[in-house]
């Protein structure tokens, strides 16, 4: 790429050496500085602005008397322009310096959080993706986590009402939360209220008077995959109703009395009724938060989860995760009005 400013200083000023002197094609010689702050930094933007300075004097030597009025002014103005350009590039740079510590701390942040879920556990393959609305975030109010129970895999996902860092903090605390009740071995109405009671008194003790915090909530969904047997057991607490895929048909798994989201009021395991599904080997789970459904294209129309996944023909969670995470960055038309997050699972034959 160094070539093409180097080629375009050697050209202007063969040319204008050798062009009648009523000619000046000095001005030309600022595109090499500019041209060469779009792709390199700001001290190989500087030499070549450097060099095009001295090449319009080489000009003004050879073509007319370096001290008339014109060669002066058309060297002041690269000399401006060049020196504008390259600090113009260097405050770029800082910034995307400045932006890479930011990402890269924000994926630490993210890996913590929402530590990434294995691909397998006992019979369980897993994929997963999360998707942050925030731009050049990583992490955001959706939530998702696994941990060990007896027998089977114990799986939330969830969505925290708002954005930006309390939603972060509501999320951060759920799962702390959520990850460290695994050795307690609660039944799934137990770790529901665990989870709802950690909530609410996160926004009762520590919210800060802050109105946002006061009247936040999260939806969300436990369940247990149990290894022994084809069935799953789940809480449903005001979330979105996972998808079964099962021989080429999709079938929404749909609560007949989900509870309340999470944070309203303190609440005991009673209030949490455990809803049973059957889930055989090669079955394929799909868990997402509503930020996937309320996805919009240019007319305003939500994005068909349910029917963009009937038509998918590919095999495996990953494939699946891929193609929705895919499909519905395009749907959105790159960028999404709120975090989403999908994991698919399938139970190995």
């Amino acid at each position: 790429m160094v070539i093409i400013p180097l080629a375009i200083i050697a050209a202007v000023t063969m040319i204008d050496i050798n062009s009648p002197t009523t000619i000046h094609l000095g001005p030309f010689l600022v595109a090499a500085p500019a041209i060469t702050a779009s792709f390199a930094g700001a001290v190989l933007t500087g030499a070549i602005g450097a060099l095009a300075v001295a090449a319009q004097v080489v000009i003004g030597v050879l073509h007319g008397g370096l001290m008339t009025p014109n060669h002066q002014a058309q060297i002041a103005a690269l000399v401006v322009i060049s020196v504008l350009v390259t600090l113009f590039r260097y405050v770029r740079d800082r910034r995307e310096r400045q932006l890479g510590q930011v990402r890269s701390v924000s994926l630490a942040t993210q890996q913590v959080l929402m530590r990434p879920l294995p691909g397998r556990i006992g019979p369980l393959r897993i994929a997963s993706v999360y998707i942050a609305a925030e731009a050049e975030a990583e992490i955001g109010g959706d939530l998702y986590a696994a941990v060990p129970a007896p027998g089977a895999t114990r799986l939330v996902i969830g969505d925290v009402r708002g954005k930006g860092l309390p939603a972060i903090d509501e999320a951060a605390l759920l799962v702390g939360a959520f990850r460290g009740s695994a050795y307690r071995d609660l039944p799934l109405p137990g770790i529901a209220a665990h989870l709802g009671n950690s909530v609410y008194w996160n926004i009762v003790n520590l919210a800060d008077g802050e109105p946002e915090s006061q009247e936040s909530f999260v939806t969300a969904l436990v369940l247990d995959i149990h290894h022994d047997a084809p069935a799953l057991s789940m809480v449903t607490c005001g979330h979105p109703p996972p998808l079964l895929l099962r021989d080429d048909t999709v079938r929404t798994l749909d609560a007949s009395e989900p509870a309340l989201p999470l944070g309203l009021s303190s609440t005991s395991a009673a209030e949490y009724k455990v809803e049973t599904f059957g889930f055989e080997p090669g079955d394929l789970l799909l868990l997402y938060t509503d930020g996937v459904i309320e996805a919009r294209d240019r007319t305003g129309t939500f994005y068909p989860l349910t029917d963009r996944v009937a038509v998918w023909d590919g095999s495996g969670p990953q494939s699946l995760v891929r193609h929705l995470h895919a499909d519905l960055l395009r749907y959105a038309g790159g960028r999404l009005g709120d975090d989403a997050a999908m994991i698919a699972i399938t139970r190995c034959r």
